[in-house]
């Protein structure tokens, strides 16, 4: 007799497996790369593409917190599951990550991944172009241009020799091989030259001239210099000039014998100068940029009298015969040297 229902043979049938849940790593990369999209700093599908196929957190099994003698690590292998969920959170969150310390000194930091979009969409990168970038850092960046570019059109330097065996490790858990080279970024990496583009991660002092004459005609350098970032076109190899973007940017300083000297301080308190301007970033900018040339009190002046300039009205130019910084026209009036140390008011 019927039983009037299912069959025995669908009754027994195997459900469908479950969607496997998807591992909290998988989960967070994919949010930031959703944040970061609807910030606006994806808008190139490449660029998109690349962030959504380089998780971060390969290139950051570990990082510090906390300044001075209180710096807690975090790392992927804790065994405290707090500790671990704080990592993730701290991997995936757009800010900059201390990755290595010594002495209590950071000497190399992991990106913001907001800063790391817009500087590689600013490269203005074409299928082919060979990038240098100076300063391997975490192997992340170098990634992302992997994936943009190929292995083969990307080299990598850094100083120190830990940061390059780490950042090659890092890379090669994902399957790429770019040029990673262990030397002093400021000579740059002849023996890959010429170069398209090269991409700074690291605040420079000076541009230094070695990097003009590993460049091809109409190269781009994207580098970072005050709080700011410039980008130079270089015409060849004694001539490159350019206008900073106007987003800001703070980085670990150029390491290595001809990274040149640091940036000249401001020489004790900022006399003449309202407390809130000191504070103001765009006036810090100035600051630092004219620092050794002007004194602070006629930074302000300047900068008062120019309407409060934001960082895309100033440039610099790159000679065989020097670096210059300038306000709207570098054959302008207000044009300066950069590096220099003398306490007389620029031009």
């Amino acid at each position: 007799m019927g039983t009037g229902g299912k069959s025995a043979h669908a009754a027994h049938t195997p459900r469908e497996p479950e969607e496997p849940v998807r591992d909290l790593r998988e989960i967070a990369h994919a949010a930031q790369v959703r944040e970061l999209t609807a910030a606006g700093v994806l808008e190139d599908p490449a660029w998109r593409a690349a962030f959504a196929a380089v998780p971060r957190h390969l290139f950051v099994p570990y990082f510090w917190t906390g300044r001075g003698a209180g710096h807690e690590r975090l790392w992927a292998e804790d065994p405290d599951p707090e500790r671990r969920a704080r990592w993730l959170r701290g991997v995936y969150t757009d800010a900059p990550l201390a990755t290595r310390l010594r002495d209590g000194e950071l000497l190399s930091s992991s990106s913001q991944p907001s800063l790391m979009a817009r500087m590689l969409d600013a490269l203005d990168v074409r299928d082919g172009d060979d990038v240098l970038e100076i300063g391997a850092g975490t192997g992340y960046n170098a990634a992302l241009l992997c994936h943009r570019l190929g292995d083969e059109h990307v080299t990598t330097v850094d100083l120190d020799e830990e940061i390059t065996e780490s950042a090659r490790a890092h890379l090669a858990l994902l399957g790429y091989r770019p040029a990673v080279v262990t030397g002093d970024g400021a000579r740059g990496c002849p023996s890959r030259a010429p170069f398209d583009r090269i991409l700074v991660t690291c605040t420079l002092p000076l541009i230094p001239h070695a990097w003009l004459g590993q460049c091809r005609p109409g190269a781009r350098i994207l580098a970072p210099l005050s709080t700011g970032l410039i980008a130079l076109t270089v015409r060849d190899a004694d001539f490159a000039e350019g206008r900073f973007l106007h987003t800001s940017a703070y980085f670990v300083p150029l390491r290595g014998a001809t990274a040149g000297p640091p940036p000249p301080g401001m020489g004790g308190p900022l006399h003449g100068v309202p407390y809130e301007l000191v504070e103001n970033e765009r006036f810090q900018f100035l600051l630092i940029l004219t620092a050794g040339v002007l004194r602070p009190r006629e930074a302000l002046d300047l900068w008062r009298g120019e309407g409060r300039p934001a960082r895309e009205r100033f440039g610099v130019t790159v000679t065989a015969e020097g670096q210059w910084a300038w306000l709207d026209d570098p054959r302008g009036p207000y044009v300066w040297p950069l590096g220099e140390t003398a306490g007389a008011a620029g031009s």
